[in-house]
């Protein structure tokens, strides 16, 4: 999988039938799915069956994405029409304003908050890109200067046998290694998404 882009080696491989790649796919991009799915809260019945025609629809449409990149804004665009329809089809039944004010607020949030689900899927993938690029020292040692409590500079000095003065210096360096892969230079080229990416707590947020 081509590092400069590995979502599209990912569309790539997937829609050439390589199940590995439509596992990866789904896994990645589910908890996308259903965090949509759950801020137009829908019945579980309709929630489920958003769910089912999304990832048919994928299939159906992979071979033919024009920007395999944009994957993940084509799952959440297609999975919010999937909800609107559903929704629609149950306003038909029942008294509804579509144009009322306190529904369009609503329909703002719905889409505010998607679109940072979004961002928020997307810097993750590139946190996990870029740091499997780096070095397997760089590897072990945010690892454990990321854990939730981190440990202390000495506890990370014995379990990796690195002197104690050289861990900050040796954190620094491999940031900034991180921040140059091309999954987070990618990522950190659009300026609205630049913000505490690689100020995170942990490299899976």
């Amino acid at each position: 999988m081509s590092s400069a882009s590995p979502i599209a080696a990912l569309v790539s491989a997937a829609a050439e039938g390589d199940q590995s790649a439509w596992n990866e796919i789904v896994d990645r991009y589910t908890p996308l799915v259903v965090s949509v799915i759950y801020k137009h809260r829908l019945r579980p019945t309709d929630a489920a069956d958003v769910n089912q025609t999304l990832w048919l629809r994928l299939v159906e449409q992979i071979g033919r994405l024009r920007e395999p990149e944009a994957l993940p804004g084509w799952i959440m665009t297609t999975t919010r029409n999937e909800c609107l329809r559903v929704l629609r089809v149950q306003q038909r039944t029942h008294l509804y304003d579509p144009l009322s004010e306190s529904d369009a607020l609503e329909s703002e949030q719905v889409d505010a908050d998607v679109e940072a689900d979004l961002l928020a899927v997307e810097r993750r993938q590139a946190l996990r890109d870029g740091f499997a690029d780096l070095t397997d020292q760089c590897k072990r040692l945010l690892q454990k200067l990321m854990t939730d409590p981190p440990p202390s500079y000495q506890v990370v000095s014995e379990e990796l046998s690195m002197p104690v003065g050289s861990i900050g210096p040796t954190r620094i360096r491999c940031l900034e290694k991180l921040r140059k892969t091309p999954a987070l230079s990618a990522f950190l080229g659009s300026p609205a998404k630049r913000g505490g990416v690689l100020g995170a707590a942990r490299l899976g947020q």
